[in-house]
């Protein structure tokens, strides 16, 4: 009536077992929850959820508590777990939410680390110091598994809109620690019918890995949900895209991917990052991304998007492995910015404050690179509008300062960056979609707010933008990101689910299996991946095969190295022969 309940029921014994009742706090007071005592939540929970009770009682079991039987969970996170002669384990150190059923584990594993740490030597302190750093990463794991469990039950609503089969695979793999791999150990005939049910939906005759699945966008269609990321090259002149450019771009499309990235590309001189990023301000870079752009079309089945941006206040810098950040030694340009505040306090030049002459003309750069794009053939337009640059720092309250129409308000915030939105996506072809690259949280206090970020969200949506590319941070230089596998996966999955838009995952995506757990549980539409493929090109290649999958297309010049990969990984595969 109000929203879910959830039970958690754990057997102990033959006759008892550990039963947890979880809902969210707007659903407990809807109910008159908040006002009621033990007895009473007892006898509403045995009437709410009678026909899986089969007739069996509820106990109360923290009788020792005041007030109600409903509790937060607590997540326990310890600086130092040693103090004179305490040591603590187990949950006294850390707490993981009860759904990953690992209480029990981590005290038992931190208790026989502890008795050999200090069973090793004279030096005490030295060997509790040991103890902690060995255990704490590995309780650090487990905590980052159980946040994204505790997560998942907590939201469940969004869930319970999925087919069966899906909620099942999501919740399966909710934690991040199962993935498609593990589960096809476990249940082999699940995930065959998981892989069947997902290439009936996309249209495909024969079941495939998920990650080969085609995905479209108006009237464009990617042969795979593997994105190669924009990543900053740096490698530049005046704007000028380059040989390194084409090879760059051109290898990762030859590689496999269904979609690449080129990188942040700026729409001014005065808004690199560097002065060894690209350009689109006039028709000399706008024809040298067309021979890029030509290339990836003529040689591959990739497709190939622009991404669009302004660097604002973190503009003027050193190339990244320079002293990155860090003003140039001489040449500086002047930066724009919402409000006068500097990336670097002390270090970096204040950035003037926009009015709307500045505005108007930034939006007119846009609009310029917009069409400068669509003559170059692109298939694809992503606005950058994360990591600080400029449209990012409209919409982050740590960077907007302002008291007029352009800041205070969230609606206010997105004021700016939506005008850019609507000008791009009225001068880009209409069968041509358009992205927008997200920061989803500050990772900072005082901060972008989730309330906030999916009212944007929102308004892009409605502005006609056809999907988010969902990072995290990179807002202010004090920012405290959790850091993890799959790590901003969480929030591409919650703009999926809350505002019903497409959205692509990245962050520490670097296996197969992770795209492959990411695309079936409906966390995301597509998965970019950036360091991996700077480290191999051809990574989508060696994924099919390594899958055993035939239908990836290979560069026909190419065809040979793959009969011999695959033949490599099979023999790798096999279990050691005697020597």
């Amino acid at each position: 009536e109000h929203g879910w309940f959830q039970i958690h029921a754990y057997q102990f014994s033959p006759e008892l077992s550990t039963v947890i009742v979880e809902t969210r706090e707007e659903t407990w007071r809807a109910h008159g929850l908040e006002d009621a005592d033990h007895a009473q939540s007892i006898a509403f929970c045995e009437n709410l959820f009678a026909r899986y009770l089969d007739g069996a009682a509820l106990m109360v079991n923290p009788q020792h508590l005041r007030g109600s039987a409903w509790l937060n969970f607590q997540r326990v996170l310890c600086r130092r777990w040693h103090h004179g002669r305490v040591v603590l384990i187990g949950d006294a150190a850390h707490t993981a939410h009860f759904s990953i059923g690992s209480g029990t584990k981590l005290a038992m594993e931190d208790a026989i680390a502890l008795v050999r740490h200090t069973a090793r030597s004279g030096d005490v302190s030295g060997e509790l110091a040991a103890y902690q750093q060995e255990r704490s990463l590995e309780a650090l794991k487990l905590q980052s598994a159980a946040r994204n469990r505790m997560r998942w039950f907590e939201d469940v609503a969004r869930y319970v809109r999925l087919e069966p089969w899906q909620f099942t695979y999501s919740l399966l793999t909710g934690s991040q620690r199962i993935g498609h791999d593990n589960l096809r150990l476990r249940d082999p005939a699940f995930v065959i019918e998981v892989e069947r049910r997902l290439a009936q939906r996309e249209g495909v005759e024969a079941p495939r890995p998920p990650m080969f699945l085609p995905y479209t966008l108006r009237g464009l269609t990617l042969a795979n949900r593997v994105v190669v990321s924009p990543m900053a090259q740096y490698m530049a002149s005046d704007g000028l895209p380059n040989d390194w450019h084409l090879v760059h771009l051109g290898a990762r499309a030859t590689g496999g991917a269904g979609l690449v990235y080129t990188e942040m590309t700026c729409v001014a001189p005065d808004g690199r990052i560097t002065p060894g990023c690209t350009g689109l301000w006039n028709e000399a870079q706008r024809d040298a991304w067309r021979r890029i752009v030509d290339f990836v079309h003529g040689a591959s089945p990739a497709k190939i998007c622009l991404q669009l941006g302004h660097a604002g206040r973190k503009g003027s810098t050193q190339r990244g492995w320079e002293q990155a950040d860090h003003p140039l030694p001489s040449g500086n340009w002047p930066t724009l910015a919402p409000s006068p505040l500097p990336w670097l306090d002390g270090i970096s030049a204040p950035p003037r404050a926009m009015n709307r002459a500045d505005m108007d003309a930034v939006l007119a750069a846009f609009v310029r690179a917009t069409r400068l794009a669509a003559t170059a053939g692109f298939d694809m337009l992503e606005l950058h509008m994360a990591h600080g640059y400029l449209l990012a720092s409209f919409l982050s309250p740590l960077t907007n300062r302002r008291s007029d129409d352009y800041g205070g308000t969230v609606a206010n915030r997105l004021r700016f960056p939506l005008e850019v939105c609507a000008a791009v996506r009225a001068a880009w072809p209409g069968e041509r979609p358009l992205s927008v690259r997200l920061s989803a949280s500050d990772w900072a206090e005082g901060g972008l707010e989730t309330g906030e970020l999916l009212d944007i969200a929102r308004a892009l949506k409605a502005a006609g933008v056809d999907i988010l590319d969902v990072s995290t941070g990179q807002t202010v230089p004090w920012q405290q990101p959790v850091y993890g596998r799959m790590w901003q996966t969480p929030f591409a999955d919650l703009l999926r689910g809350h505002v019903d838009i497409p959205t692509i995952a990245v962050g520490n995506i670097h296996e197969p299996d992770h795209v492959n757990t990411i695309i079936a549980a409906g966390r995301a539409d597509l998965c970019a991946i950036a360091r991996p493929h700077l480290a191999e090109a051809a990574w989508t290649l060696h994924a099919a095969a390594a899958q055993h999958y035939a239908g990836q297309w290979w560069p026909p010049p190419y065809e040979s190295g793959r009969a011999q990969l695959e033949r490599n990984l099979e023999r790798a595969a096999q279990p050691a022969g005697p020597v």
